[in-house]
């Protein structure tokens, strides 16, 4: 029985890698692409009208909110589409069928997502770095960081792909909360430099903390302690993995 359970893990997440390794075009390089561009676009137009950290030049502070940004959107959309679109298909029962447990199954698809979040990341990572030089002052807290991040997002791509019953739906949860989360985190800009009550907005963003704390990684500066962004990674992914696997386990949206 547990050899069975296991095999079936791992045909499940080896089905997720290459779902989108076969259109990596679109998954892998797309992504890459679009972050360069932010990178030229955003150091052109505001780096000399968005104050950041001392001795950090405004395209070099760019690119690890730009690398983590990637990370996490691709490993929402990785997850997330997967299981619409298995929904909407009718093969979520062959899924269901075998004898995968719902901790299995959480695993399979939020690992999955989280490689492809992870590939998309060095991917951008590597672009830029042709372009600007950037240091890695703590190597351990951007894999904590980047590692996390990826994590975070893969079970709520889960949790939006269970919950949509069609693509409407799903696209409307990434437009106006991944995206809106996403932008509004401090990829573009430090926190410091707005105003006492942006700051405070700023900081009930969740996704702020993945960046900052990412951004700790690279420069050992960061606008708060990223011991307290460690804390709310820790307490985020355990909320989401809480919630969605009682979503797994009770069948909710999947069985009906």
């Amino acid at each position: 029985m547990g050899a069975s359970i296991s095999a079936g893990f791992r045909t499940l997440f080896a089905k997720e890698l290459m779902r989108f390794w076969k259109v990596s075009f679109q998954t892998i390089l797309a992504p890459m692409v679009t972050a360069l561009l932010y990178l030229l676009v955003f150091a052109h137009v505001l780096a000399d009208r968005v104050q950041v950290y001392d001795q950090v030049p405004y395209q070099t502070f760019l690119v690890p909110g730009l690398v983590m940004m990637a990370i996490l959107q691709n490993a929402f959309a990785n997850s997330s589409s997967s299981l619409i679109q298995s929904k909407m298909t009718g093969n979520i029962i062959f899924i269901l069928l075998p004898p995968l447990s719902h901790i299995e199954m959480f695993l399979a698809y939020v690992l999955a997502a989280a490689v492809r979040g992870l590939v998309v990341g060095a991917g951008v990572l590597l672009v830029t770095l042709i372009f600007v030089p950037v240091p890695f002052a703590h190597p351990l807290w951007i894999a904590v960081f980047s590692l996390g991040g990826a994590a975070i997002l893969g079970a709520m791509g889960l949790l939006a792909g269970i919950w949509a019953d069609k693509v409407d739906q799903l696209a409307a949860f990434q437009n106006f909360v991944i995206l809106p989360f996403t932008f509004l985190s401090g990829v573009f800009y430090s926190t410091h430099s707005l105003s006492p009550a942006w700051q405070s907005v700023s900081r009930a963003n969740p996704f702020f903390y993945l960046i900052d704390g990412f951004r700790y990684g690279f420069f050992a500066v960061s606008d708060v302690n990223p011991w307290v962004s460690v804390a709310v990674l820790l307490v985020a992914l355990a909320a989401l993995a809480a919630i969605t696997l009682a979503m797994l386990r009770s069948g909710y949206k999947l069985r009906n």
